[in-house]
């Protein structure tokens, strides 16, 4: 089977020969490191030795922020990275111990601030460059391709704060309309582009609004904010052939899951096993409603053999019946994790499923 094959075989339930295997999101910093002092090969370090299977073509559109100012480093030191961005936000970066830098403060407190920053959401010719059409069709054999669009949740939230963001739904409604409006109509008119040339397959949301203790945003909110600008896009592309609507989200998603469904989400990653998601009570609750990536502890990952033998017995039999099932640590590898282990837990999966 192609890559596309097999993807569209697992994540839409169609049938392929095996399920899909990767390592969402790489090494957290450090590991390198360590690995490299356990006499680990660069090729091991940039998880090219394992024979993971490789990611959608994403399309080369962009359908969120684009222009503002240049990037402008503000203070670097060994330990920390300080910028501000193109949306006008400062971002500290604590090279050390994180990958995704934390912003200091936020561009828009108000809608003449979001009237400011609004031109840079709305359609323009610089979206489309004039390379992303051949890149997508010479992919398309080979490849599930992929649209990402912003997040009805996590774009405000990147322009405004969690606290704000949150409160906003209520003190500023008007305001969150306009911006999901924005996005809106910017993905469609995106998207309208990417379906009149290639066979789009997965359109993709990014919107990371959990946490452990559950989502940031409860499902009727959802429903009346959000829900409406997914169903709108997804429902273009589907018309046009997609057949994955993928959300990525770390944290417990289970009071939303529901609400994501009903407007039109059949896929999520990557079920972040300590925020109590369980990948298993899931796929015996929802069945083929909704194709799960990820799921395996990555905390069992560097808790030794046994730990691994633990996780994987309890998870992979049980997923493997229906498939719709992208093996993943739920994310990142940590520090801590011996390549000895790792190494044994990517050899464990690949005898379990071959």
């Amino acid at each position: 089977m192609t890559h596309r094959e097999r993807y569209l075989g697992n994540m839409a339930f169609l049938g392929a020969d095996r399920p899909l295997f990767r390592q969402f999101f790489g090494l957290l910093p450090g590991v390198a490191d360590e690995w490299r002092a356990q006499g680990a090969s660069e090729e091991e370090i940039a998880l090219t030795a394992f024979g993971f299977d490789p990611d959608c073509h994403g399309v080369k559109v962009h359908t969120a922020f684009i222009g503002g100012e240049p990037p402008q480093l503000l203070h670097e030191d060994e330990q920390v990275r300080i910028e501000r961005d193109a949306m006008g936000r400062t971002l500290k970066l604590h090279k050390q111990a994180a990958s995704i830098p934390l912003p200091l403060d936020y561009p828009v407190r108000s809608r003449e601030d979001w009237e400011r920053l609004k031109p840079h959401f709305e359609m323009s010719p610089e979206r489309l460059p004039p390379d992303w059409a051949p890149q997508a069709k010479a992919a398309a054999a080979d490849y599930p391709l992929a649209l990402l669009i912003p997040g009805g949740f996590d774009m405000p939230r990147e322009l405004m704060g969690d606290a704000e963001v949150c409160l906003a739904y209520y003190t500023q409604p008007d305001l969150i309309r306009d911006m999901i409006a924005t996005f809106e109509r910017t993905a469609l008119a995106c998207a309208e582009e990417v379906c009149a040339q290639v066979p789009l397959d997965v359109l993709v949301v990014h919107e990371d609004f959990a946490g452990r203790s559950g989502p940031l945003i409860g499902p009727d909110t959802f429903r009346e904010f959000i829900a409406p600008y997914y169903r709108r896009v997804w429902g273009f592309v589907r018309a046009r052939g997609a057949q994955v609507f993928g959300l990525d989200s770390d944290g417990d998603l289970t009071p939303i899951i529901d609400a994501l469904l009903e407007a039109g989400v059949n896929a999520i990653h990557p079920f972040e096993v300590r925020a109590g998601m369980d990948i298993v009570e899931v796929r015996r609750r929802y069945g083929r409603r909704l194709a799960i990536g990820g799921g395996i502890d990555k905390f069992a990952l560097r808790g030794g053999r046994a730990a691994i033998d633990a996780e994987l017995d309890r998870k992979v039999p049980a997923m493997l019946e229906l498939g719709g099932w992208t093996i993943s640590a739920d994310h990142r590898v940590l520090n801590g994790t011996t390549i000895d282990d790792y190494r044994y837990y990517v050899n464990r999966v690949w005898g379990m499923i071959r």
